[in-house]
């Protein structure tokens, strides 16, 4: 469960973390009510699970009323990549000298967290990482004993930090760890943590992911949820029981498997298309199902071809073939193109039984992707 920027910060702020002073709004006069409390200049910051809303428009620096309102009425209900922005953080502007980045997240190949700490805040870290790694400096942390003291100085001296900081810098790394562990986190991470012209240390921005499966223990985030949901395709997911992500691309893939899922967006990609979701069905097929999938895929807007990647094992192909055709013959209309794959048991029965009047049959996974590939490229052409 992802948690909004506010809602990560609150969570921050209780712990001990320095945070701008900020307000939530959802109109425009309450943006103006806001700015009106805190002051100028005022950070108006769209509040969706996307990253780059600042290049993407979501995120803006007004230093007057006039800016304020501009901003207010050009974020509030604008569709950031997906998704439509329904609530702003209005946020004290920050008199900054220095951005940094400081994190804990989970190194799967160490099977151990790790803190990392970068004097390359502000920028995407991910494109730090891959460009210029040296620029992160990272410590792992045993769970069994937790982040000492000591580990957490070593990393902030290691990243560069400036020495009249660097202890300040270090207890929020050590305040980030306790929330990590006892939040039941999968990430979290400020970024930036800016530098005052006072020489003071404050987190601009939260991330803070919470373990769905740890929910059950942490009441207090869980109220958090729906709000926290953002995205009503996810929420249907959760409503369906299906396992699903929205992506930024243009091809909606449809599995029975995570590792079938994972594959067919391997795929897409290396054949030069872009998938739009990972949408894992289950181990069942039916009509009911195979509906459900095809209304979520069919409901995202960024969706212009379909993938439909199937394994019969328990279910049977020609069960699976029955399930797509009563599925498709349910919608008035197919709005977008549907390629399937089948294989598996009673794969060949199953591909028999297609009606092919409503989808595009492929009798290779290679052959599904590049096709649904090349239906997506012809629409955006």
């Amino acid at each position: 469960m992802r948690l909004h920027e506010y809602q990560a910060k609150q969570v921050f702020a209780d712990a001990g973390i320095p945070t701008p002073d900020s307000r939530l709004a959802s109109t425009v006069e309450e943006v103006m009510d806001a700015v009106d409390e805190i002051g100028y200049p005022a950070a108006i910051k769209a509040q969706v699970h996307v990253g780059g809303r600042g290049k993407a428009g979501g995120i803006e620096i007004a230093t007057s009323e006039a800016e304020a309102r501009e901003a207010a009425e050009s974020i509030l209900g604008m569709d950031l990549k997906g998704y439509t922005v329904d609530t702003v953080l209005v946020e004290a502007g920050v008199d900054f000298e220095n951005e940094l980045y400081v994190g804990i997240t989970m190194d799967r190949g160490e099977g151990e967290p790790v803190a990392m700490v970068s004097t390359e805040g502000g920028v995407d870290i991910e494109s730090v990482a891959e460009e210029t790694p040296e620029k992160i400096a990272r410590e792992h942390i045993d769970p069994a004993f937790g982040l000492h003291a000591y580990q957490a100085r070593k990393v902030v001296f290691e990243a560069g930090i400036p020495r009249d900081v660097a202890m300040d810098v270090a207890s929020i790394l050590s305040t980030l760890y306790d929330l990590y562990e006892s939040k039941d986190a999968s990430e979290v991470e400020i970024n930036p943590v800016m530098i005052t012209s006072d020489r003071e240390v404050v987190a601009a921005d939260a991330v803070m992911n919470i373990d769905e499966d740890a929910l059950f223990r942490q009441p207090d985030l869980a109220e958090m949820e729906d709000e926290a949901a953002g995205d009503e395709l996810e929420a249907k997911a959760n409503e369906y029981g299906f396992d699903y992500v929205r992506l930024s691309g243009n091809v909606g893939i449809i599995g029975n498997g995570a590792g079938l899922v994972m594959t067919t967006l391997d795929l897409v990609d290396y054949y030069g298309g872009a998938p739009a979701n990972f949408l894992d069905i289950g181990g069942g097929a039916k009509a009911e199902r195979v509906t459900q999938a095809l209304d979520m895929v069919f409901s995202d807007e960024n969706v212009d071809s379909v993938v439909f990647n199937i394994f019969g094992g328990i279910t049977r192909g020609d069960e699976v073939a029955k399930g797509i055709n009563e599925a498709l013959d349910g919608f008035d209309e197919i709005p977008k193109p549907v390629v399937v794959r089948l294989a598996g048991t009673n794969a060949e029965e199953g591909m028999e039984i297609l009606n092919e009047d409503l989808v595009q049959v492929e009798g290779t996974l290679e052959e599904a992707v590049q096709r649904a590939v090349k239906n997506a490229q012809e629409v955006q052409a």
